[in-house]
């Protein structure tokens, strides 16, 4: 005896009964629940990124470090320092009495290390001659497309704390 699957009187199909146009089909209220619940999965994460966002900015993820005394660096002195952590060199640049930058040292285009050049107004990536705006860490020329990333400073007592990160990972 030759079975033919498409038969629709072979044995197979008295033991499972299923018609496969009544499997095929959804119903307005299946397709309606479906797309419910598909847009309640969106919204609910939706909320969470929100919320992550909120508690993580309320959190100050970023200690206090003290970096210098008001004392130590001349006007158009600069100083490494490692912040937050101890794999992240920053540099300190002293611009004038009262006035102090501190950028990451990576360069935004390959990660070169950056030399401040505050006599020129500048900050310098020697990899691919990048030039960085001394006091905003805006690109002038070269490669780099972003801003180094900035350093939060407060000077307290006559010492200039390190106490936040703007503009990105270090």
């Amino acid at each position: 005896m030759k079975l033919n699957l498409i038969d629709e009187k072979a044995p197979w199909r008295e033991q499972f009964p299923v018609d496969l146009a009544d499997d095929e089909y959804r119903s307005r209220r299946d397709f309606t629940r479906l797309l419910g619940l598909t847009s309640l999965a969106f919204v609910v994460g939706q909320l969470w990124i929100i919320a992550r966002s909120f508690w993580h900015k309320e959190k100050d993820l970023s200690p206090r470090l003290a970096v210098s005394s008001a004392g130590e660096l001349p006007v158009g002195g600069a100083k490494v320092f490692h912040y937050p952590g101890p794999n992240d060199p920053c540099i300190l640049v002293r611009l004038t009495q009262d006035n102090w930058v501190a950028f990451g040292q990576k360069c935004t285009h390959l990660s070169c290390p950056v030399i401040p050049q505050p006599e020129q107004g500048r900050i310098f990536c020697p990899c691919h001659e990048g030039v960085f705006n001394i006091e905003t860490g805006a690109p002038v020329s070269g490669p780099p497309r972003r801003p180094l990333v900035r350093m939060t400073l407060k000077v307290i007592d006559g010492q200039v704390y390190a106490t936040g990160v703007e503009g990105g990972e270090v």
